[in-house]
């Protein structure tokens, strides 16, 4: 009997859910709100609850209960995939600033921001120092009296064009990038990822130089900050102390008079309100789940939750990898650990992450290393050194190369024959949309320039400490 998959939202975690459960002949239902796209599945306006059915022990399934026009029905299915996001509520911590209640202004967050033109003429001061902050402030730059962002800890500001002009993921999240990142001894780690980080421009002369610069937060992605920041049109200042009915107060004493609007781009939290708080826990801001998607201690693995991780790849092959496994598991071609063993898995993950990426940022993951466990769990984890001596053109582009999801189609369920070709040219398909002027042949990356000075770096310096010592 096909078994049936209720799929909680619609986004790109839903569809690569849905599109998983297509390839191994699952059926599934998504509900979210919205239309019937083309008469391919149901969509219901909103999920009231998700409980275990009687028999879980045994069947593992569970009963969905949806509300539609005041109206609520209920069915049972084998498995559910959650695939809300962490980018699902607001996070609006007014209680957070001294005197806000006072303030006469306008205060909204980011989330209800729509475009600058309403803000001409006018004042306005960014909480966060995030990719929306960012977004927001250049933005209304060009049209606001002034403004200023304000910022707890600070924030590495990377460019998209990275080195040579090259797409800065396709040069930075590399196989090799991330063997030297986690071998590196951790003073030589350190310093290259922060001089990596200032390549740009030095961030202490503009106000932006993260409080723990060493630590793998996600960095913003902002091209124009940095230029307004230079032309005065954008002011960066440190953590709001106090507010009063027309003005803010920093920490460093200062303050910015005559506020018109106060913009929070504070982030977003999540949820699962239709879910028992057993079935899911969390602790602070952990998330208790194996490998991010699993709660281990089900007893069937017939509920996994797609796309809460966070990390400095792509999103799209993230959660095709995380259903790949997720519909194997829920189908039985892939079983799981013991339950003691996951959440010894989740304990251990979770002090590497907190050293890694610091408190606030314990659904943030290694990108490559996360993504080869997953594949792993299913074959398709691509095997370097038999690719070395098998097709060593191939081992090449895929070790130091950009780690694009084609790897991850080279081998195993889900395999293409044209992953080979696609990663061979993937730098073809990069250049041709910028070339439309030819003043010659485009060049490609040397795979080599951009790990050399790092390894020239070590091999210098371990000679330098067996010589003095």
């Amino acid at each position: 009997m096909v078994k049936k998959v209720a799929i909680i939202g619609a986004g790109i975690s839903g569809l690569a859910s849905i599109r998983s459960c297509l390839e191994e002949g699952l059926e599934p239902t998504c509900f979210e709100k919205g239309e019937d796209v083309g008469g391919l599945w149901k969509f219901s306006t909103l999920v009231s609850s998700v409980n275990k059915r009687p028999d879980f022990s045994v069947t593992g399934q569970w009963d969905v209960i949806t509300e539609k026009d005041g109206k609520k029905e209920s069915a049972a299915f084998d498995a559910v995939m959650i695939c809300s996001g962490h980018h699902v509520y607001p996070n609006l911590p007014k209680e957070s600033f001294q005197g806000l209640q006072l303030f006469k202004g306008k205060c909204f967050h980011s989330w209800d921001y729509k475009e600058p033109g309403i803000f001409k003429g006018k004042r306005v001061l960014v909480i966060g120092l995030g990719n929306s902050g960012c977004d927001i402030a250049s933005e209304l730059s060009h049209t606001a009296e002034q403004v200023i962002v304000s910022s707890r800890s600070g924030s590495w500001v990377m460019s998209r064009v990275w080195h040579g002009g090259y797409p800065w993921d396709m040069m930075f999240i590399t196989r090799f990038e991330t063997f030297l990142n986690n071998n590196l001894p951790t003073v030589i780690s350190d310093w290259w990822y922060v001089k990596q980080m200032n390549a740009r421009f030095k961030h202490e002369n503009y106000g932006l130089m993260p409080l723990n610069g060493t630590l793998r937060k996600e960095p913003v992605f902002n091209d124009e900050l940095p230029a307004r920041i230079l032309c005065g049109t954008v002011t960066v200042k440190p953590n709001v102390k106090e507010f009063t009915e027309t003005s803010a107060i920093f920490e460093d004493g200062t303050v910015f008079e005559a506020i018109d609007c106060v913009i929070f781009a504070t982030g977003y939290s999540y949820a699962y309100p239709f879910l028992d708080d057993s079935i899911i826990k969390s602790r602070d801001n952990e998330v208790t789940l194996f490998k991010g998607i699993f709660p281990p201690s089900l007893e069937k693995p017939t509920m996994a939750v797609i796309g809460l991780v966070q990390s400095l790849g792509a999103v799209i092959p993230t959660t095709d990898l995380q259903s790949r496994w997720a519909v194997r598991v829920i189908k039985g071609t892939c079983t799981l650990p013991s339950v003691k063993d996951m959440m010894n898995d989740i304990d251990e993950k979770m002090g590497k992450k907190l050293k890694w990426f610091g408190k606030s940022n314990t659904i943030q993951t290694d990108y490559i290393v996360y993504m080869d466990e997953l594949a792993s769990f299913i074959g398709a984890k691509p095997n370097i050194p038999w690719l070395f001596l098998t097709d060593p053109k191939l081992a090449l582009e895929v070790y130091f190369g950009p780690c694009s999801s084609y790897q991850f189609r080279l081998v195993g369920p889900g395999k293409w024959p044209g992953a080979r070709n696609a990663i061979l040219t993937q730098w073809d398909r990069t250049l041709k949309p910028t070339t439309t002027r030819i003043v010659g042949s485009p060049l490609k990356p040397c795979l080599f320039c951009s790990w050399f000075r790092p390894v020239l770096i070590s091999v210098l310096s371990i000679a330098a400490f067996l010589v003095l010592f």
